[in-house]
């Protein structure tokens, strides 16, 4: 009786060793890479920053307790500059969570079903992060518990507090920051720019005086002599 004999011959061996060369390798490198990327991106898929006082985690959206930050639009304005303020709060709220997930309490859910929830990071309050930095403001019609955080951006000048601003909650109903008042003998010729790029001044007393406003965000501007008007490529209105 032969016994069955388990190892492979030579030419078995290197039929096997032919077969294991026609599967391609991977490098190792690519490997690390690879799974670095996809965790990155389940890391990225669980938080969203919809704007500065609402974020979304696993498709749940949240509105942050006690705050309400500018809107996403909206803009403020520090003496004659005008700057997104509505942007730098979300920003600002997308810096401090760092892609990380908080943990967050939910208080109550408001009438568009959102979770209202106490979201905390490091032990930071982030609600009262954004208060205390300038970039929302203390929600008093719900919660009193940032009045001191609001306090401290008040008396320092932080964020909005720099300069003007519309509460967002009137901001939501329409209102909007007025036009600087012109006055004589002041930098008040209008450089507007019209629908097809021109770049037209209008002198005080002329027929679209009164009617041209200025948006510094769109490049338009103030300026003091029809000379300085030129020189920046302005040209003067034919309408008189």
């Amino acid at each position: 009786m032969t016994k069955h004999n388990k190892r492979l011959d030579i030419s078995e061996y290197q039929s096997l060793r032919d077969k294991l060369r026609l599967i391609p390798r991977i490098p190792i490198t690519l490997i690390f890479v690879l799974l670095f990327w996809s965790s990155s991106l389940a890391v990225a898929s669980e938080i969203r920053i919809v704007d500065g006082d609402t974020i979304i985690i696993d498709r749940e959206k949240i509105r942050l307790h006690g705050i309400d930050a500018p809107e996403s639009s909206q803009t403020c304005r520090n003496g004659k500059l005008v700057w997104a303020c509505g942007e730098a709060a979300t920003l600002a709220l997308r810096k401090i969570l760092d892609g990380r997930k908080p943990d967050c309490e939910t208080l109550a859910r408001d009438r568009y079903g959102r979770s209202v929830s106490r979201c905390v990071i490091d032990g930071i309050d982030v609600g009262e992060e954004l208060v205390r930095r300038g970039l929302a403001l203390a929600y008093q019609k719900y919660s009193a518990d940032y009045i001191a955080a609001e306090d401290v951006a008040r008396s320092e000048g932080y964020g909005i507090f720099a300069g003007e601003f519309i509460p967002p909650w009137e901001w939501r109903r329409g209102n909007r920051l007025m036009e600087p008042t012109v006055r004589a003998g002041e930098c008040n010729i209008k450089g507007n720019i019209n629908r097809n790029g021109e770049k037209i001044y209008h002198l005080p007393g002329t027929a679209f005086y009164s009617r041209t406003k200025i948006s510094e965000e769109k490049g338009e501007r103030w300026f003091c002599s029809e000379v300085e008007a030129n020189e920046a490529g302005w040209r003067s209105s034919r309408a008189k």
